[in-house]
């Protein structure tokens, strides 16, 4: 995540990032083109809601659907169940495929009732998605169509030859959350300024346990305050964990030093009241900095402010992004900074992608400064684990290494919708990495 923020001219500042995140629609296109790509919407786990007409989901969903990648995600494994009051019992099983040759969807399935079918069809649109099934005799017996209304929302209709309506049904998304998979909401900007009710229940649905923002102005967040942002995390089954904020040293004399260290008393005791875990920061200034005496303030200033939020209870860490991997008196800024703050007061959050684009290997940071990086932004070229350009399985085999606690999915770099990048971000953290 690239970060231009400073205190003095903060509305400048600030404006710049808004500037440099609108250029992600940009990269992104308004459609899923291949058949394969629109397929991958339907990965997950899925609950039917009360009706067909509406989205609310009981207590005890009647119907529960687990679909499971297979072979890079160009199949799945479905399995269906319906509940009887007591129990779940397993009434369907599908594979469903894409086909190369016929540039089609194949699925095989089998009932509860015993009879296999087989069904082949396409998404006539990035949306809409229709099945035509047949028994093992040949006989046409069912067209099943898809309508995914969003990536969390997805309406079924079967029918039958002459076109009668035999049954409807609506899934809702309902990825688990036992992986602890958090996100940076830079991923989501726009969505969260349009709407964030309906941003955060997207989220939810798709699985994310934690949401970390960096949009922290005025002791408020999105124009709410603590408490009032924390409520409306809460009401979408989000924790408000991590949060990046920004202040930049202060000049060399007394004045300016407790101005900073009151506006950061400020911003502890919001983040406090929001239930926030862990605070961030990051250096835009490293360009201006040319000297090792300089770099040392900088390494007090983060130590002071890491002693304040250990004594509310809070962790504190600092995030680079690629100038930290630059020498300084022959001596590598991110090592000097590692080795001259107190790890008592200050972690790091790693960001991968940015490690990687400085030729760097996180992993030697991690073997090196064993549990220093309590974060990582897990961020990639492209929508995350498509570049194929890095090895996030390497790097997570050594994530106890590193010390860390918090997964932070980041996406700035779209070439799909929005929301279907999001939701492969959680899929290719759940299904491939975690």
């Amino acid at each position: 995540m690239t970060y231009h923020f400073r205190l003095h001219g903060f509305t400048n500042k600030i404006a710049l990032l808004l500037f440099l995140l609108g250029t992600h629609s940009a990269f992104s296109q308004d459609s899923i083109p291949s058949q394969s790509d629109r397929l991958q919407q339907y990965l997950g786990f899925w609950v039917s809601s009360i009706d067909h007409k509406t989205d609310s989901v009981a207590t005890t969903p009647l119907i529960k659907m687990s679909n499971y990648p297979k072979i890079d995600n160009t199949a799945m494994s479905v399995d269906v169940f319906q509940s009887d009051g007591k129990i779940y019992n397993h009434t369907l099983t599908e594979l469903i495929g894409y086909d190369t040759k016929t540039d089609s969807i194949f699925a095989l399935g089998k009932s509860a009732q015993g009879d296999m079918f087989l069904g082949k069809g396409r998404f006539t649109s990035n949306t809409d998605w229709i099945m035509k099934d047949r028994d093992f005799t040949g006989k046409e017996t069912m067209t099943v169509t898809f309508d995914f209304k969003d990536q969390t929302d997805v309406y079924l209709k079967g029918t039958n030859p002459q076109n009668k309506v035999l049954w409807q049904t609506r899934y809702i998304k309902k990825n688990p959350k036992d992986k602890n998979i958090g996100i940076q909401l830079v991923s989501v900007h726009k969505e969260m300024q349009k709407n964030p009710q309906q941003t955060l229940k997207y989220l939810d649905r798709m699985g994310y346990s934690y949401i970390e923002t960096f949009v922290y102005k005025d002791r408020s967040f999105y124009g709410l305050s603590p408490l009032n942002f924390k409520k409306l995390v809460e009401e979408n089954n989000l924790k408000f964990t991590g949060s990046m904020t920004f202040y930049d040293l202060p000049s060399n004399d007394d004045r300016a030093w407790k101005k900073a260290m009151d506006w950061w008393k400020k911003c502890i005791e919001d983040h406090k009241q929001a239930g926030v875990e862990y605070l961030t920061i990051s250096n835009n200034q490293i360009k201006e900095i040319t000297t090792l005496a300089q770099l040392k303030r900088y390494a007090e200033y983060y130590n002071a402010i890491g002693k304040l939020c250990r004594e509310r209870e809070i962790a504190f860490a600092y995030h680079n992004h690629s100038d930290e991997f630059k020498n300084l008196e022959n001596q590598v800024i991110y090592n000097y900074l590692l080795e001259n703050t107190d790890p008592e007061y200050v972690s790091f959050q790693a960001d991968l992608y940015w490690m990687h684009f400085s030729n760097v290997d996180p992993i030697d940071y991690f073997k090196k400064y064993g549990n220093r990086f309590i974060s990582w932004h897990v961020k990639d070229y492209e929508e995350l684990g498509q570049s194929g350009k890095m090895d996030f399985e390497a790097y997570f085999k050594y994530a106890k290494t590193a010390g860390l606690k918090y997964v932070v999915a980041e996406v700035e770099a779209f070439n799909y919708p929005v929301w279907y990048s999001i939701n492969s971000a959680w899929n290719y953290l759940y299904f491939n990495i975690l």
